[in-house]
C-alpha cells in the first residue's frame, strides 16, 4: 500500500511541471509557484492571512498531513521570511525549503516523519512591498522598512517599553490576527547581515531579567538549545559571525538584548503574547547576496532548517479537560520556576504545549473541576 502510494505521488510530482531555480523571485512570482504547489501537492494548503500597504497578499503555505485543518496532539510550526524587504535570503531559503518537503514526503524518512507529525507553515514574505522597493546592494539597499517606512520589527507591542503608540502597520496586524487562529508552538524569522542566531528576550526595562547584559527569559535554557540546534547544524553558524562589520558571537548565539536592546520585536511578542517560542535567525553577511551564492547558503542552513523544526517536539504536551471530560479552555499550565510574563494557556481544544528539556518538572493546572490528560 505504502509503495503504492509512494509510487502516485512521485508520478504526480514528475507530471506537475513545479520547478524552483536559485534566483530571486518577484511577488507574482512566488504567488505564482506557491498556487501552483498547492495545485499539485494534497499535504499543502495555501491562504492569505492579510495584505500589505500596497495590497499584495501575505501568503502562507501550510504543509502536512492535515493541512487545512488543527489535529489533537500535531504541534503549529512557522516560519517568517523577508520581514525587512532588503534581507532577501530568508525568503529564497523558505522557497527552496517548501521544494524540499513537497519532494522528500514519502521518499525521505525524515521528511516524512516531519510532516506527517508537524503542522508547518512558512511565510515566504511578510513585507513584500519593500522586497519589490529594494536594489541589489550587499548591505546598503533601500527596502527595509514597509511601504509607510516603519520597521516591521519595531511595530509590536512590547512588554517592557512605556512608549506603547498602538499604531500597528497592516503587516504587523496580519501576524498578531495570526497568532490568534494558530496555537503556534515553536517559530523562527529569517533575517540577514550577520550570521547567528538570536533569542528572547530582546528588551528589558531594567527589571529582575537583566542579568549580566542579558534580558533573561523564563524559558532561557530551552531558548539558548533552541538557538544552539540550529547555529550547530549550521556549517559555519556554530563557529562564530565573522562578517566584516560585526562582531563574534560564541557559539554562533546571542542574547537578543546582549547584542542590542529592540523594542517592538516580533520574537518577543511570540514568546509574551503567543506563548511561541521564536528565535531570530540572521543568515548571511549581505542582506541581498549575489544570485550566484544562493546554492551554498541552501547548503549550509538545509540541515539546520529541518533540525530546527524537529524541535516543535520537545517537552510534554497534553489536553485539560473538566469533569464531564469537556476540552477546557483558558486553563493555566504552569511549570514551577517558570514564571512568564504571560502564563500560559489551553487553547481551544483545552491543549497545552510546552517546550522542555529532558529533566523532572512540576506542572500547576489551574481551573476547577479538571482532569489533566498527558498526550504521550
Amino acid at each position: 500500500m505504502f509503495l503504492f502510494a509512494l509510487c502516485l505521488y512521485l508520478g504526480k510530482l514528475l507530471s506537475s511541471g513545479v520547478s524552483l531555480e536559485f534566483r530571486y523571485h518577484n511577488t507574482v512570482e512566488v504567488e505564482r509557484y506557491l498556487r501552483d504547489v498547492n495545485n499539485t501537492f494534497d499535504l499543502t494548503h495555501l491562504h492569505s492571512i492579510g495584505k500589505s500597504v500596497e495590497g499584495r497578499d501575505l501568503w502562507v503555505l501550510i504543509l502536512g498531513k492535515n493541512p487545512a485543518e488543527h489535529r489533537m496532539g500535531i504541534p503549529e510550526f512557522k516560519y517568517v521570511g523577508n520581514m525587512h524587504g532588503n534581507e532577501v535570503v530568508g525568503r529564497v531559503l523558505l522557497l527552496q525549503l517548501i521544494d524540499h518537503l513537497t519532494r522528500g514526503y514519502l521518499s525521505d524518512p525524515l521528511v516524512t516523519h516531519l510532516l506527517n507529525s508537524t503542522r508547518v507553515h512558512i511565510l515566504v514574505s511578510m513585507n513584500p512591498d519593500g522586497f519589490e522597493s529594494s536594489s541589489r546592494d550587499c548591505m546598503y539597499s533601500q527596502g527595509r522598512f514597509n511601504k509607510n517606512g516603519i520597521d516591521l520589527n519595531r511595530n509590536f507591542p512590547d512588554a517592557f517599553s512605556k512608549k506603547e503608540s498602538g499604531m500597528r502597520e497592516m503587516e504587523v496586524r496580519a501576524i498578531m490576527d495570526w497568532l490568534k487562529t494558530e496555537s503556534f508552538v515553536l517559530s523562527a524569522n529569517l533575517h540577514g547581515g550577520a550570521v547567528v542566531a538570536s533569542y528572547p528576550y530582546d528588551n528589558s526595562n531594567g527589571g529582575s531579567e537583566l542579568q549580566s547584559g542579558s534580558s533573561v527569559a523564563p524559558d532561557n535554557d530551552v531558548l539558548i538549545q533552541l538557538a544552539k540546534t540550529y547555529s550547530y547544524t549550521h556549517s559555519q553558524m556554530h563557529k562564530g559571525d565573522h562578517c566584516y562589520d560585526s562582531k563574534d558571537f560564541k557559539e554562533g548565539i546571542t542574547n537578543g538584548y546582549y547584542w542590542y536592546p529592540l523594542p517592538g520585536g516580533m520574537q518577543d511578542y511570540n514568546y509574551v503574547w503567543g506563548q511561541c517560542l521564536e528565535i531570530t535567525l540572521e543568515l548571511s553577511c549581505c542582506k541581498y547576496p549575489p544570485e550566484s551564492d544562493l546554492p551554498g547558503l541552501w547548503d549550509a542552513n538545509r540541515a539546520a532548517l529541518l533540525a530546527y523544526m524537529q524541535q516543535v517536539h520537545l517537552g510534554v504536551k497534553g489536553q485539560v479537560l473538566d469533569a464531564e471530560g469537556n476540552p477546557l479552555q483558558n486553563a493555566l499550565v504552569e511549570v514551577e520556576g517558570r514564571q512568564n510574563l504571560c502564563p500560559f494557556r489551553t487553547d481551544r481544544h483545552g491543549e497545552y504545549y510546552r517546550l522542555l528539556l529532558p529533566g523532572n518538572y512540576t506542572f500547576r493546572v489551574r481551573q476547577h473541576p479538571l482532569v489533566v490528560v498527558l498526550i504521550v
